[in-house]
């Protein structure tokens, strides 16, 4: 799924919708975490989901800040689809579900790739978005380094 996430004009949709994606990598990440079979894939995958519950609690903020009201959850087909990934992986083995994790992890870079450098980004935002970068860049290194 190719994500269109930080190419919104509006500065605030494209933060909330930054939040969406980061709720359903969350939902993603426990389905996950659920299946997986090797013990330190698992604590791994616990630790990047804390980073986007994570996120999740810094956007809302920001977005209330800034006098916005930011969603409360997931796109539920988009959370479908991210967790479905991962439920049919679980098929094939801890190897497929780090596949399928992988692959969502390439929207949540993209997405936050995009965001940093939005032309209306706020100045508040900054940091915190540079940070949500490179937990995402984190992410993906990591599932790639542990996919054969």
């Amino acid at each position: 799924m190719v994500t269109m996430v930080g190419t919104q004009k509006d500065f605030a949709e494209a933060m909330a919708e930054l939040l969406k994606l980061d709720y359903e990598a969350a939902e993603a990440y426990q389905a996950a975490i659920d299946r997986l079979k090797n013990h330190v894939f698992k604590e791994n995958l616990k630790e990047f989901k804390l980073d986007h519950e994570r996120h999740i609690r810094e956007l809302t903020e920001l977005i209330i800040s800034h006098g916005g009201t930011p969603p409360q959850g997931p796109d539920m087909m988009k959370q479908y689809l991210l967790k479905g990934k991962v439920v049919i992986a679980n098929i094939l083995g801890d190897e497929a579900i780090l596949r399928a994790m992988s692959s969502n992890e390439t929207d949540t870079n993209t997405a936050y790739e995009r965001i940093t450098g939005h032309q209306h980004k706020w100045e508040d935002a900054a940091d915190m978005l540079q940070r949500g970068l490179i937990d995402e860049r984190r992410h993906k290194a990591w599932l790639e380094a542990n996919i054969s």
